[in-house]
């Protein structure tokens, strides 16, 4: 895998063409900058269950600080908290330090990670006595929500309305699996199949406590793996946590760049 040139088409069609993600958002370019307004769906949860924030940008040194307290007008007039997405390799060089004087706070840095679908291992391979389920309507993701609220120790609801709504509007565009031990729910994961590009998205992977170490985390991955090759997506993307940095490594994965949420709060 050429690393520059997957980058590069990412950039293009995960982030300057992005499609919309999920019902009532919008995505549109202003400028040098492509940004989501959301009423529902996406995959950092806000006051309205969707995401509203910066996708990509082609600023200089120049136009940075006009396009951030655009944007800063933009969506405060909205009333919405909203999120400016950080990729290492964006520009100008010193961009997360302006938006951290224009009172963006950051969240964790995540790592860029791609790999070839048909290069991934797709084999399932589960511990004795569990099951893994597709996450088709309510109860699944009743069943997924406990699942995250354990594994992260937060509450998900936002979540479960997000997926809910996607499930009810766009099934074909996400996909959802939780893991069973007998009746206990034990993990799960959600993948994005945004139309006409070629990058699945794995998102919200994640084990109990008393089950991590057990390979379901890479069953998981496999899955999704395979349910993304037969619909015809060659990559698998995932901003990874540095928890599962190292799983996906092993699995194939390479890392292309760092990303970094910027929020600002009205």
């Amino acid at each position: 895998m050429d690393t520059e040139d997957v980058r590069a088409l990412f950039d293009r069609q995960m982030r300057r063409e992005a499609p919309a993600d999920g019902p009532g958002v919008v995505v549109e370019r202003v400028g040098a900058v492509v940004r989501q307004t959301a009423t529902a769906g996406g995959p950092v949860a806000v006051a309205d269950g969707g995401w509203n924030g910066v996708l990509w940008s082609d600023l200089d040194a120049e136009s940075a600080d006009a396009a951030i307290a655009e944007q800063k007008r933009h969506f405060t007039s909205l009333g919405l908290e909203f999120e400016w997405k950080v990729y290492s390799h964006d520009r100008p060089h010193d961009l997360a330090q302006r938006l951290v004087a224009a009172g963006f706070t950051p969240e964790p840095l995540e790592t860029l990670m791609i790999a070839e679908a048909a290069a991934l291992p797709d084999e399932l391979t589960l511990p004795d006595g569990v099951r893994l389920i597709a996450v088709t309507d309510a109860a699944g993701v009743e069943l997924m929500a406990e699942v995250h609220e354990q594994a992260f120790g937060t509450d998900r609801s936002r979540t479960r309305e997000r997926l809910l709504a996607q499930l009810a509007a766009a099934p074909g565009d996400v996909a959802a699996a939780v893991a069973l031990a007998g009746d206990l729910p034990v993990s799960a994961a959600r993948m994005e199949l945004p139309p006409g590009t070629e990058f699945a998205g794995l998102w919200g992977g994640g084990t109990v406590p008393a089950w991590r170490g057990r390979g379901l985390y890479r069953a998981l991955v496999a899955f999704r793996t395979r349910l993304a090759a037969e619909r015809g997506y060659r990559y698998m993307q995932v901003d990874a946590s540095s928890q599962s940095r190292p799983i996906l490594r092993r699995l194939g994965f390479e890392e292309l760049s760092t990303t970094t949420p910027y929020v600002f709060t009205p």
